[in-house]
């Protein structure tokens, strides 16, 4: 398959000299001479690494064929990371890398996606928000709550995330995982 610059968003995966990258960022630019482009920033889904990369405006890209599988996250055994196919019960270990920052929210038992490319595991996408019990923060001073400000939390899977003053120890919290971000408090 194949895309046009026109198509170009956060997220979009594409395929440049036979290895897959997801666009992270982009700006249309149209100068006033000469012909539009479009302007990237793209991360490997393979080694992370960032590039940048202009396109012309109408440029046709490929978009790499990547497989998607649901699996469970069972547990971490140092540098691995080990998931079971939902399906087939089979298991597979990804190393810390593979799962970068996404790490900061994996919790036993969450289901999550794998991403394959020519049946190599590249990563994992994450559900958007996750649940997360809160292990250390200062306790809130009483009337604080009324200036808005946040202060840092621990939370189980070792993230240290943002909250309002008013969370404390114990406390389940809504975690945005694109972003790092608390949500609220979990009803």
């Amino acid at each position: 398959m194949t895309a046009s610059t026109a198509d170009f968003r956060k997220g979009l995966k594409i395929e440049l000299e036979g290895e897959p990258y997801v666009i992270a960022d982009f700006l249309h630019v149209k100068p006033g001479k000469g012909g539009a482009f479009v302007r990237t920033k793209l991360k490997s889904l393979i080694t992370g690494n960032v590039i940048d990369r202009t396109f012309r405006s109408g440029e046709k890209v490929q978009t790499p064929a990547l497989d998607e599988k649901n699996m469970q996250y069972l547990y971490r055994e140092g540098n691995a990371y080990h998931f079971m196919d939902n399906d087939t019960y089979e298991q597979l270990t990804l190393t810390g890398d593979q799962v970068g920052e996404d790490s900061n929210f994996l919790q036993e038992n969450v289901k999550v996606r794998i991403v394959f490319h020519n049946g190599q595991p590249l990563g994992v996408e994450l559900p958007f928000f996750v649940q997360l019990t809160i292990v250390r923060t200062e306790p809130g001073v009483r009337g604080d709550s009324a200036r808005g400000g946040t202060k840092p939390a621990t939370v189980e899977t070792g993230a240290v995330i943002q909250v309002p003053l008013f969370i404390n120890e114990g406390d389940v919290i809504k975690v945005d995982t694109r972003t790092g971000e608390y949500i609220e408090r979990a009803k």
